[in-house]
């Protein structure tokens, strides 16, 4: 069985693995479809937190159902699956609590513990969401969507409400869609012209904003100098971080759904003046993503073109250089099997 392992910071290699074993409770899937994300991409260069070297990548993943050992006979050979990669321990404080997103004990496909970037896999069948219904392509995403997806649920946004998202990568974008399912005024925001025009084109999204031509002057102007009731900040960039405070509305909520490896600091008096919410956002549940597979189906999801680049398996290793440069204008690619 063919695999692709991260050996050390910049250096890929397609390798021969162990075949997979069946174990109780677990299924082998084929694995057909690889989304790559920030996480592989910031994993290659080093800048990924929690990460240790060899890893093989990959936890946008779906496929086929090889064999299963599943006593309760939802799933069977055959069935198309995404994977839900958070591997929680189920007996933590989190866990006991349905937060299974941020268990103590939690080992990510692809960053902890080796992941799907191979053309087999043994997954808990806990971990599975049957996508018989949508196409490969479809579950692939459901992943990145769904931490979108969980970011909307926690800020507890409202139809009606305006939302600000920073950071029109595929993250964000996902925010911007689930956003706009749910009926709010979404504002986006991003250093790249066009980047905030694909947020308009794709994400329906009413307005946008350049950060870097006065920012808070161009979202005061928009809000009638209210400021949005929730800010989401996907950018994982500590300046934009630091800098979201001064974009929420008073009683608002920030959302930090990037992840960057510094510390953020805030001027308090002004945080305790506008009593704001700040909130982390982590991973995702089994909610999330039937959220997601829902929008899918009643078609506020695109796929189609949210994936912009592809390349088949014997061949990722040539493309995924290209795929780190700017100009390559990637939004989402797709490793095919």
């Amino acid at each position: 069985m063919k695999g692709i392992i991260c050996e050390e910071i910049n250096r890929l290699s397609m390798v021969e693995l162990e075949e997979p074993r069946l174990t109780e409770g677990q299924a082998i899937v084929q694995i057909h479809r690889i989304g790559i994300c920030g996480t592989d991409m910031h994993a290659y260069r080093g800048n990924q937190p929690f990460f240790s070297y060899p890893r093989i990548l990959g936890h946008e993943l779906s496929g086929l159902i090889q064999e299963v050992d599943d006593e309760s006979g939802q799933f069977q050979a055959g069935d198309q699956v995404s994977i839900i990669p958070y591997m929680h321990c189920g007996i933590c404080i989190a866990c006991r609590n349905e937060k299974t997103n941020c268990c103590m004990d939690m080992k990510v496909l692809g960053v902890h513990i080796d992941g799907g970037m191979r053309e087999r896999i043994t997954v808990p069948t806990s971990h599975l969401i049957k996508t018989n219904a949508i196409s490969l392509d479809q579950a692939v995403v459901l992943e990145p969507f769904s931490i979108g997806a969980h970011a909307v649920r926690r800020s507890e946004l409202q139809s009606g409400d305006v939302a600000l998202v920073i950071g029109a990568g595929p993250i964000g974008l996902g925010v911007m869609a689930i956003a706009k399912q749910r009926g709010a005024t979404v504002i986006a925001m991003d250093i790249n012209d066009e980047r905030l025009a694909f947020c308009k084109q794709w994400a329906k999204v009413d307005h946008t904003v350049n950060a870097i031509q006065q920012p808070k002057e161009q979202i005061a102007a928009i809000t009638n100098g209210e400021y949005p009731i929730v800010v989401f900040d996907a950018t994982g960039n500590s300046r934009s971080m630091t800098d979201a405070f001064n974009y929420v509305a008073h009683g608002g909520k920030l959302i930090y759904v990037g992840l960057v490896k510094a510390d953020i600091s805030f001027h308090d008096p002004e945080f305790h003046k506008r009593e704001l919410t700040l909130m982390a956002s982590r991973n995702a549940t089994e909610e999330d993503f039937d959220t997601v597979v829902r929008a899918i189906e009643t078609g506020h999801i695109d796929v189609d073109n949210f994936i912009t680049h592809r390349a088949p398996f014997d061949q990722m290793i040539h493309n995924f250089e290209d795929w780190l440069k700017p100009e390559s204008h990637v939004i989402k690619a797709v490793v095919e099997l």
